[in-house]
């Protein structure tokens, strides 16, 4: 089984703001990613297929989602705790896993390297140096969003600092993060850091394989990569027996940039062509 992941940016911004709406407006955003992922999906067999979406565009999304499509949504984060034990919903601008499965999703990310940043950036402003709480926080999304019966796929990777102890990062990332989860129902999300973002340069086949079998000999799960598949490499990516999908952001990285259903189909028949 394959897994193929979409993580919506912030498409939904008009440009006029500084964003880079080129699909649709606001308003029928969550609508027009499913019916053209859909549609992208035609034909297609042997696939688990999730897009990660903003909130906001959840329930429209699920709406829209026909009851026989594979597609399923996913959430691109929860909260650490959630409701019940007398507490009934005390969350403000909190978004928790169980409302994530009331809106119709299958899928919570964990540990995106953006929410990682984030967090680091939080406790640094405290004085914290110690940042292995990063790890058990994430922990404990992991297991509300597997409480709310989610599945995770839990993201991991490594800095440009931390390449030279690269195994050690991902060993504390995953060991840490998923200590106590049901492996069974996660895959990790293989984020090369430092080769992510306009003019850097991606690993090659063989440095992401090697870290695929890294990955799963400290964990025995599913490894996706999440440097970022998109038509340039989902064949060699493909080709990888040591991995099992890839993680989309966008599908064109000039002109308009932006995630398009139709280059999204492209990118699923190049990496299914082996």
């Amino acid at each position: 089984m394959k897994y193929i992941f979409v993580n919506l940016k912030r498409f939904d911004i008009p440009k006029s703001w500084g964003g880079i709406n080129t699909l649709c407006g606001v308003q029928e955003y969550g609508v027009a990613i499913v019916k053209g992922a859909d549609r992208a999906l035609e034909g297609k067999s042997g696939l688990v297929p999730a897009v990660f979406f903003p909130e906001a565009y959840l329930l429209d999304a699920g709406r829209a989602r026909r009851a026989d499509s594979p597609l399923q949504l996913g959430v691109q984060g929860v909260f650490r705790r959630d409701v019940g034990d007398g507490n009934i919903g005390a969350f403000t601008t909190q978004h928790t896993a169980r409302c994530a499965a009331a809106l119709g999703c299958t899928w919570a990310m964990v540990g995106h390297s953006e929410e990682r940043a984030n967090l680091k950036e939080i406790l640094a402003e405290g004085g914290a140096q110690d940042f292995t709480a990063v790890h058990r926080i994430l922990r404990a999304e992991v297991k509300a969003a597997q409480a709310a019966g989610l599945n995770v796929l839990f993201c991991v990777g490594e800095t440009a600092e931390e390449t030279d102890r690269r195994e050690q990062v991902l060993e504390q990332q995953l060991r840490l993060g998923l200590e106590g989860a049901d492996l069974s129902k996660v895959v990790a999300g293989y984020e090369p850091i430092w080769a992510i973002g306009p003019g850097k340069t991606p690993p090659d086949a063989p440095y992401i394989a090697q870290t695929a079998r890294m990955i799963k000999n400290i964990l025995p799960i599913p490894v996706v990569y999440g440097g970022g598949l998109k038509e340039e490499n989902a064949a060699a990516i493909g080709a990888l027996p040591e991995v099992d999908g890839g993680l989309i952001g966008l599908t064109r990285f000039s002109g308009e940039v932006g995630f398009y259903p139709e280059e999204y189909a492209a990118i699923i028949e190049k990496y299914l062509q082996q």
